[in-house]
């Protein structure tokens, strides 16, 4: 029978391969999070942050991408093709053909670039290029959103999800939006799947679960922190 520290040691072990696997960002793996898929939010933030920003060719055809990526295989990655995206998209603008031409559909991809909701990952093959679909706190336009957004104050306040904003779900994104998705330490770009939160003010020195207490990190970030004060933390990070 194995020993505790035989245990531990196992358990140290698998934690690194974890922190491992999500700071490798080439690495599509790394963003597979069904379990932790909140995809009422994220469709939300699509809806708010992104589509009042694109099109209507663009938006039809980041959906599509985002069907055939993100929700069908829970990673940010798919492969599409000019021809392969002419039909079964949307109505064209005179709404008399389901077909768009070559040139809109090469129009509606170079725009999507543009905006920063689609990055080319990859090569062109048989099977088209391979493309990264990004999300809204991804994507520059939407991240100004979201931090206009959250200096907004709130017109009603209920104070019973309001006060935790560590253990609450929507709460906890409303913190990442608020730093944009980056990390408060080495300033690396996240998302939703790669933030974590951090305590300024430690839970075992008096911090508690508000706003203000909490700020966004990366998994090493937070892990490597501990309990050191925070401009610690930070000039750690930045001489890395």
């Amino acid at each position: 029978m194995a020993s505790i520290s035989d245990k531990l040691g196992i358990m140290r072990e698998a934690l690194n391969d974890l922190e491992k696997s999500l700071n490798e960002e080439s690495e599509p793996s790394a963003l597979r999070n069904v379990d932790a898929f909140e995809l009422p939010e994220l469709v939300s933030a699509i809806v708010d942050f992104l589509q009042p920003a694109l099109m209507p060719y663009e938006a039809a055809i980041y959906w599509l991408l985002f069907r055939r990526s993100v929700l069908l295989s829970g990673q940010q990655y798919v492969r599409a093709s000019v021809r392969g995206l002419q039909s079964g998209v949307i109505l064209s603008r005179s709404g008399q053909s389901e077909d768009l031409s070559y040139a809109s559909v090469q129009d509606a991809l170079a725009a999507l670039e543009k905006k920063g909701a689609l990055i080319k990952a990859g090569e062109t093959n048989r099977e088209g290029t391979l493309y990264k679909v990004c999300l809204p706190e991804e994507i520059e336009l939407c991240r100004e959103k979201m931090r206009a957004k959250a200096v907004v104050a709130p017109t009603e306040i209920n104070v019973a999800s309001e006060l935790d904003y560590y253990n609450v779900a929507e709460n906890r994104l409303k913190v990442f939006e608020r730093d944009g998705y980056q990390c408060h330490y080495c300033k690396k770009q996240l998302t939703r799947f790669t933030a974590t939160l951090d305590h300024i003010q430690p839970v075992s020195e008096g911090g508690d679960n508000s706003l203000h207490n909490l700020t966004t990190a990366c998994l090493h970030c937070n892990s490597r922190r501990g309990s050191r004060p925070v401009m610690e933390a930070i000039i750690g990070a930045s001489t890395k």
